[in-house]
């Protein structure tokens, strides 16, 4: 098995990609160990010294490491840990219903607006910022303010340009195809939201 990596726009991020699919479908983030407790790679990688963050996407695991890790330490353990998931055969994801990304997924008490935002986040915009090894995921709209409330997740999520990439690309692309749009903002989420995210109960 041959795994290549490639470099991020955050210096904290590495992709791997281990040649073969990863996500089926939608894309998985663990910003905490606590949260990787639905995936055995996930969790096995939270196991090496160091790293902070693990994001699947659909041929990439992206890994974010502690500013003081050094990746040429790190790699071979990650290497490691990819291999030997895909050589047992285990499923990434033990619940992958839950995992698929459903937050852009249209509901039928939708607006129109709401609407077209998704299909926005979907079609344009997530592949790329797939391509930086991350993804983005759709929180909410506040028709009163005109707000969108976006997460990103993987290699975007700690990215010094994260926020650069959030107010210009995506929200020029958002209000100049939806004029309801007036702006968009990041949404953080931290260690207990993390906690709360995979139901389980906060210490």
């Amino acid at each position: 098995m041959f795994i290549q990596t490639q470099s991020t726009p955050n210096p904290a991020s590495l992709m791997f990609y281990p040649g073969k699919p990863v996500m089926e479908a939608g894309s998985a983030d663990f910003p905490s160990a606590r949260s990787a407790m639905s995936s055995p790679l996930a969790k096995s990688l939270f196991g090496i010294d160091g790293i902070t963050r693990v994001f699947f996407g659909s041929d990439f695991v992206t890994v974010t490491k502690s500013e003081d890790s050094k990746w040429d330490l790190l790699k071979p353990e990650i290497f490691a840990a990819i291999m030997d998931f895909y050589s047992s055969g285990q499923p990434l994801i033990l619940d992958t219903a839950a995992a698929s990304s459903m937050d852009t997924a249209i509901k039928e008490d939708d607006s129109e607006t709401v609407a077209m935002i998704k299909e926005l986040l979907e079609t344009r915009i997530r592949p790329a910022v797939q391509d930086d090894g991350g993804d983005i995921e759709y929180v909410s709209f506040d028709l009163d303010t005109g707000i969108v409330k976006l997460r990103m997740q993987g290699a975007c999520s700690g990215c010094p340009s994260s926020s650069v990439t959030l107010k210009s690309g995506i929200e020029n692309m958002l209000m100049h195809y939806v004029p309801e749009v007036k702006g968009v903002e990041q949404e953080l989420d931290d260690e207990d939201e993390g906690a709360v995210l995979t139901g389980s109960p906060h210490e």
